[in-house]
């Protein structure tokens, strides 16, 4: 994708535990769409965000842990390379792990835009995970803390253990459910890879 008129600035951000045997080629063969979409011929070339400030795509091979704070210029078409690399991730992946990506409108001028106008922002959250049971322990993980942190503004932490009890209760359904269509076995702890959309967050920076 040429960097040139692209209408959106691409922020992907996140970490995932990778599992002990997985080597750099192998990451770079999982994260080829990523980089190759940048214009770059290898993960070494392609792991540098436009941003300067963002540490970009990073292997730590001592923690076995893939870290991105990377951004790139693009188009609507990159919502196709976030497939792929997630179905490659769930190849290498030690446990689930949230992936956020922002998709911000370079094209959009609040202080020039008439007043219906409106911005292309998006913001999408992706899960891998080895298992679809891992999968879904992150987001279970992630809506009790999201549930928590709103609900603690008008009760106590030791008042919420019932609402904790419902979001299990919902997951433990759902995976249910998949099991039976699937034939799994291994039920998340409180109870493919996913995606929600949701509205724009701010960049993330380490």
């Amino acid at each position: 994708m040429s960097e040139y008129n692209a209408p959106f600035e691409i922020h992907v951000h996140g970490e995932v535990q990778l599992r002990a045997d997985v080597d750099f080629a192998q990451l770079q063969d999982a994260l080829r769409p990523m980089w190759r979409y940048a214009g770059a011929r290898s993960l070494a070339d392609g792991a540098t965000s436009v941003y300067e400030e963002e540490p970009g795509i990073q292997f730590e091979a001592r923690e076995h842990m893939l870290q991105m704070c990377w951004t790139v210029q693009g188009d609507e078409d990159f919502r196709q390379v976030l497939d792929e690399v997630c179905m490659s991730l769930n190849e290498i992946a030690e446990q689930g792990a949230a992936i956020e990506v922002t998709f911000y409108d370079t094209e959009f001028d609040e202080d020039e835009a008439d007043d219906d106008a409106e911005s292309r922002d998006d913001f999408v959250m992706l899960f891998v995970g080895p298992t679809p049971a891992a999968i879904m322990q992150v987001q279970r993980d992630l809506l009790v803390q999201d549930v928590i942190n709103v609900m603690e503004r008008h009760f106590d932490a030791s008042e919420l253990s019932g609402v904790v009890a419902e979001v299990d209760k919902l997951f433990s359904e759902r995976f249910d459910a998949l099991v039976s269509s699937l034939d799994l076995s291994k039920r998340p702890r409180g109870a493919g890879g996913g995606r929600s959309g949701g509205n724009r967050r701010p960049r993330h920076l380490h």
